[in-house]
Parts: C-alpha cells; structure tokens; sequence
C-alpha cells in the first residue's frame, strides 16, 4: 500500500486543511504514515506568519529532499503561496499554495503521469468561493476543529496573512451542520469554531450571517456537548454578543482575545482597529456573562518604535487583565508590509530579552489565575490516562489530572473539584 506522511506548521486552520488532505490521499489508496517512517510522499503545509515559520518550513523541506530523494513531496499553506515556483528549485514535486487544496491528489498524479513538478499556486482574489475540505477524524481524543472561514481584510501593518490568504470568504450553514453532525458520529464531543479571521464569518454572504449564526448551528447538533472559540477580535464582545453566547450553553468560556500590544501607540501603528481601553471594555462584557471565564492571547513585542516606556504598558496590560495563558512573538519583518519600512526596528537580541520577560509575567498571571479556582467546582471531560490518573479539560481549558482512584470514562463529562495547582494545569477529585 501506497503510504503518505504530514507536517503541519502554524495554525489550527492549517491542521485542518492537513487532515483534510490527508484523507483526501486515503480515499485514493494512500495510508497514513508518521513522519518518522519512510513514505512514498510526504505533505508539509508551510507558515509564513513569522520569520521562526519561513525558516522552519524550509529546513523540513530540505531534510526530507535530502533524506528521501526519491519520495514524492508536496508543499502547500502560506509560505508556499508566497514563494510559488521558488520552492520547484528546492525539490518540490507539487506546490498548491491555499487555494486548490482540494485538488491536491489530482494534481499529485498528473505529477506522476508528467514526470514533471508542478506549481498551482494562483492568485487569491475578490469573489472566490470558500473552498470547502472535509474532515471525518482528527488525532485529538474528544476535540476536532472546523474551520468555517477563509481569509482576511484588515490589512494591518506586520501582517502577511492577507496577501497569502486572501479575501474574505465564510462557509455556508448548512455544510457546517453537515460536517459538525459527522464529527458528532464518529465520536468527537467538542468542537473548536477556526478561522482565519474567525469573527469576519458572513460579511462576505449577501445574508446577513454572522459568527453567532455558525455558533447556533453547532449548538443545536445532537451529541454535540462543548463549543469552543478560535481568536476573536475584542470589539466583537460587545453587551449584546455576550448575552447571546450566554444562551448558548454549550460555549466554553476561554475566549482568546487577540491583543499584540497593551500600548495605543504602538496599536496605532499595527494599524489595529481598536484600543486598550476597546479592549478592557470587551473583556468587561465577557466577564458580566461568564465570571470564571479564561482569556488567552497573543502578543507581539519589539514592534518598531517600541519604546520601554510602551513595553511597560504592555506589561501593566497583562496584569490588568489576568490572563490565563499568552502566546509570545518577537516581532520579526515579513516582507511587502508597511511596519517592514518603519524607522526604529530593534535589534534582535532586545526583542527576545522583552519576548523573555513576557513569557515569565504570563507565567505569573496564569498561575495566578489558576489559584482562583481552588476548592471550586466544575465540569471536566476526560481524554485520556497519563501515568494510571485520567486527564482532561475543563471548559476553560484548564488541564486537570484526577486522583489515581477516580474511574471514568473518555469522554464522558464528570463533576469535580479542583485542589490546587499541578505542572502545566491543575489537580482535581471526582465528586458526583
């Protein structure tokens, strides 16, 4: 049997667009291989969001060619609709960029029936439709992520995303009633709502569809228990937001909102489309709704410009806020973006010192926001057994790891307490 094997780089819609290739090759005969293993062909989906992406990317693609020259290999995601035809010369069989992913397995073997490599990286315009892959399984337990959006408008300053992702474009209701009640099927329990701009969903659809719509569809899905969100944007938490998606009793409440900086200045020049004060209002909304509720986020230090003074209000922010967990990036130049040609880019070795002192300040606040749950209860849905105790999360995402004594089952929600703080979660005891 024909074997096929993946890396995915980036985010939680590039996973899914893997799976979903993937399954495309299994439908054609291929089996799924590790990457540790020899395979016929291997699938690397690419990520240009950072400098750490392109250049993580494009050691994998030299290890593989190097290590299995004779294997076929396909490169696709962001980092391929960028560099198209360079990555021919890097010993790519088929690069298809983040359109036509759903041709992938034809276009694979019109590769092998040419002899020659071929690059189906096209422009990403106004008016596409979204490209709708399909998905029947994922490697988590009980969690499987649908994307339901495609692309970005907002165009701020650091950003490449939009030029690699295009426009707008949002999948329609009923496939993701279709997809969410096969997931449901096979097993999965949770699902994470993802996109690329995820609370742009409907602006690109003459009705008037927003994200709460896509929300609601999964809400009413039979088997269907927890409904978790990717990044929004703050100035969609607003009162009315809020009250609806307290309606909806299967929403999680770990709302990642994304931040980039805690200073005005520096969001003026991301060219962001809100400010703290923006920000602190729609945590505000989501906290009169959901008390406990967990807040992630990203944070991109050593802008250009970005004086200690600014960095300090980033700080401040992060306290104000209480984060549960933050994602650190040192800003790092993409090309073909307005903050690349800005005066005062900082050298490399001060944006990871600051990248440093960030990741430890959020290190403090998640604990911090860990010890207010101690004693409490909460609903837990085990995955899986780690050395004889069963873990799992909570709905805002908290790793528990119940006592060696508690028996259940995996993914059957379970009423606990939870006891204080364990590495990388919490410790809990089943209750009821």
């Amino acid at each position: 049997m024909k074997t096929i094997a993946s890396h995915t780089l980036g985010c939680k819609v590039n996973q899914y667009d893997t799976q979903a290739m993937l399954e495309l090759f299994q439908a054609d005969g291929y089996q799924v291989v590790s990457m540790d293993q020899p395979a016929d062909v291997y699938l690397v989906n690419t990520c240009t969001v950072t400098g750490t992406g392109d250049k993580k990317s494009l050691q994998l693609i030299r290890k593989i060619r190097r290590e299995q020259p004779s294997a076929g290999l396909i490169v696709c995601g962001c980092m391929a609709q960028q560099r198209g035809e360079d990555l021919l010369s890097l010993g790519a069989d088929l690069v298809i960029g983040t359109q036509r992913r759903s041709e992938v397995v034809t276009l694979y073997h019109e590769v092998l029936q040419s002899g020659r490599a071929i690059c189906a990286v096209g422009p990403l315009q106004a008016g596409q439709p979204f490209e709708c892959l399909s998905i029947t399984t994922q490697n988590e337990h009980t969690r499987a992520v649908l994307k339901i959006q495609e692309g970005c408008g907002n165009r701020c300053s650091y950003c490449i995303i939009p030029s690699v992702r295009g426009p707008i474009r949002s999948r329609s209701l009923e496939d993701i009633r279709s997809e969410v009640a096969r997931l449901s099927a096979a097993g999965f329990r949770e699902i994470v709502l993802t996109g690329i701009h995820l609370c742009s969903y409907g602006k690109d659809m003459e009705s008037s569809l927003t994200l709460l719509d896509a929300i609601e569809a999964v809400q009413q899905t039979e088997g269907i228990l927890r409904i978790r969100l990717g990044s929004l944007e703050p100035t969609v938490a607003t009162p009315e937001f809020a009250a609806r998606l307290r309606q909806a009793d299967k929403i999680c409440p770990q709302f990642h909102l994304a931040l980039q900086s805690g200073s005005d200045t520096v969001l003026a020049r991301m060219r962001r489309r809100y400010n703290t004060a923006q920000y602190l209002r729609g945590v505000e909304n989501l906290r009169r709704e959901f008390p406990h509720a967990a807040f992630t986020t990203d944070i991109l230090t050593g802008f250009p410009g970005e004086t200690e003074t600014e960095f300090e209000e980033t700080k401040e922010m992060i306290r104000k806020v209480g984060f549960a967990r933050i994602h650190v990036f040192p800003y790092s130049p993409r090309p073909q973006t307005p903050a690349a040609e800005l005066p005062g880019q900082l050298t490399s070795a001060e944006k990871e010192r600051r990248a440093r002192e960030l990741i430890v300040l959020g290190r403090q606040v998640a604990r911090e926001y860990l010890s207010t749950w101690t004693g409490l209860e909460t609903d837990l849905v085990p995955e899986e057994k780690v050395n004889g105790c069963w873990e799992g999360y909570t709905p805002e995402y908290i790793r528990v790891r119940l006592d060696q004594e508690d028996v259940c089952q995996s993914g059957v929600p379970v009423r606990i307490r939870l006891l204080g703080e364990n590495t990388g979660g919490m410790l809990g005891k089943l209750i009821g």
